[in-house]
């Protein structure tokens, strides 16, 4: 399938999937395209995080098929038909501090194929992390934005919170905010 100015997030998502799959690349959906394939959009971003462990050149020659190539900034990769572009942030896939394999995330079936992705209880806890680490207001509004569209496991985001030394009220504070998200588009 080519790719076009009309190649929406996800359908990428998941062509880059397969490709990096097919290198024999584990590599993660997160970040802001998880939020926005989450939010169904709401929530856009301009790149496509996939975490991983893998080399800058073993990614250029996985993505040369598909027309990516790698900025001259080094940092990622663009194609000459799409505004969005693909980033790769250093693994491994953690949260905080809890740390999770490749192999654990369940892939999404898509109509273009599977997609390995965080789970929407991950994105959030994502979002959280960089809330309390960096104070992002931002992280914290697309967490509640993913609460209000998925199902969330509100448990395991309270054990998050605990072990991260946060404050266990704020999860609550996520539940209550989330059946009244903010707007984002």
């Amino acid at each position: 399938m080519p790719i076009t100015e009309q190649t929406t997030a996800i359908e990428l998502a998941a062509l880059v999937s397969q490709a990096l799959e097919l290198a024999g690349i584990k590599a993660t959906l997160s970040g802001g395209g998880a939020v926005s394939l989450y939010t169904h959009n709401r929530y856009r971003s301009n790149d496509l995080d996939f975490v991983t462990t893998a080399r800058r050149d073993t990614l250029a020659a996985a993505l040369l098929p598909l027309g990516f190539a790698l900025a001259s900034d080094g940092r990622h990769f663009g194609h000459p038909t799409t505004a969005l572009f693909l980033e790769f942030p250093s693994g491994p896939l953690e949260f905080g501090r809890r740390v999770v394999h490749h192999d654990d995330v369940p892939r999404l079936l898509t109509p273009w194929g599977p997609l390995r992705v965080i789970t929407p209880t991950q994105c959030v806890m994502d979002r959280l992390a960089a809330f309390w680490h960096w104070h992002d207001r931002q992280s914290w509004d697309q967490a509640v934005l993913v609460a209000s569209q998925q199902a969330i496991d509100y448990e395991e985001l309270i054990a998050q919170a605990e072990s991260e030394g946060a404050d266990p009220r704020d999860i609550a504070r996520l539940r209550d905010q989330a059946t009244h998200p903010p707007d984002l588009a």
